[in-house]
């Protein structure tokens, strides 16, 4: 029955490619892989896949991310939709971008063997099939506005981290230095940041402090009117 619907208009396919970001070695890193079909087989190229007809978009987003890389509940969000006719030279495909946000350490090797799969620092990243340049380019202005505003740095370090670590991995998003006192400042003043006992070591004799995200207090932060800026 519903196939007597529409049946003027034409089918064609819908995808979904993820723009997965990390951070390490002082680094913001995309995943990508090389391509095991045509077209554009051995080809670089974003994680994605098509859209199955009994889920929803971030559904299937959430189910790619999860074959692909092994992780479930990562910070996900949809960016866009890329609808070009002639975006895919296979057919009519329209493919809606999510960014996701995985810490480096939680990424398990196997899967990179698996499918090919690298960590590529941003300014040393390919070229790469069809329009996922410009995906890539999209998620990264995205990440450097919700940084700004919103704490989802937090996604891309371990649940320890120091400050030095911190600033590093706002100097990656934001492409820019940051001056180290004002920085630390600013952090420590929001009171969402729980100083430990314990310190890292690797870095020097005396150690930097270790610290912890503190999602209900920044919620009830939140609540009470306050603003995230960096």
């Amino acid at each position: 029955m519903a196939e007597t619907f529409y049946k003027e208009h034409s089918k064609f396919h819908v995808a979904v490619d993820c723009i997965i970001f990390g951070f390490d070695d002082g680094m913001l890193k995309l995943l990508i892989h090389k391509r095991k079909f045509e077209p554009f087989l051995d080809h670089w190229s974003l994680f994605g896949g098509f859209l199955r007809s009994d889920e929803s978009l971030d559904d299937g987003a959430r189910r790619i991310l999860f074959e692909l890389t092994g992780l479930e509940n990562i910070y996900l969000e949809q960016l866009y939709a890329h609808g070009e006719p002639m975006r895919d030279p296979a057919g009519r495909v329209v493919s809606v971008s999510y960014v996701a946000l995985i810490p480096g350490h939680k990424y398990h090797s196997g899967f990179s063997e698996q499918y090919d799969a690298v960590w590529i620092p941003l300014n040393m990243m390919p070229d790469l099939i069809m329009d996922h340049n410009d995906m890539v380019e999209r998620g990264l202005k995205w990440l450097r506005r919700r940084a700004s505003t919103r704490p989802i740095g937090f996604e891309l370090l371990p649940e320890e981290f120091t400050i030095p670590r911190l600033q590093n991995l706002y100097e990656a998003i934001l492409g820019e230095k940051l001056d180290k006192r004002n920085f630390r400042k600013k952090l420590l003043s929001m009171d969402f940041l729980k100083k430990l006992e314990e310190k890292d070591k690797t870095g020097s004799r005396k150690g930097a402090y270790l610290y912890k995200f503190d999602q209900q207090m920044y919620n009830k932060l939140v609540d009470n009117g306050f603003s995230f800026t960096i």
